[in-house]
């Protein structure tokens, strides 16, 4: 399953790296993250990993994030895997007028016939999920709001 997901935040790109390139904001615009864990020694660089851990509704997971490539300002690109799903993220970042167009190309692959099932039967709510943790961000980037609140 592919699709895109994009948003302006009005930020300039350099200030709207800087809050998304830091694992310490994350829990402000990532519900339900429980927290995180550097694998790498150098945790910017291609190759490197950070296991995360979620709590959605009563279910508990991790997943790890490998950076595939980092060239900020211009784009960062992860893949995420956990149980069943492998999870290709491509996002670029384009300055407009002062403000940081974020796009977003999500691609899941699903293992297993209960996470191919939920792919095929509820495609929209990984496009839901993705599009909500973009205007978290924005939120957070732009006014501080932190779902830490909500």
């Amino acid at each position: 399953m592919k699709y895109t997901t994009e948003i302006t935040v009005d930020l300039p790109r350099d200030e709207f790296i800087k809050k998304l390139d830091n694992p310490e904001h994350m829990k402000h615009w990532q519900q339900g993250l429980l927290g995180y864990e550097l694998l790498s020694n150098n945790p910017k660089a291609e190759g490197a990993q950070m296991n995360l851990k979620y709590k959605m509704g009563k279910r508990e997971f991790e997943m790890v994030e490998t950076i595939i490539k980092s060239n900020f300002p211009d784009e960062f690109h992860t893949t995420y895997d956990t149980k069943g799903v492998h999870n290709i993220q491509k996002n670029y970042f384009k300055e407009i007028d002062g403000k940081t167009k974020w796009i977003s190309e999500c691609e899941f692959q699903f293992s297993g016939f209960g996470m191919k099932l939920m792919g095929f039967l509820m495609p929209s709510a990984f496009k839901k999920q993705s599009m909500k943790y973009l205007k978290d961000f924005k939120a957070f980037a732009e006014n501080g709001t932190s779902v830490l609140n909500t």
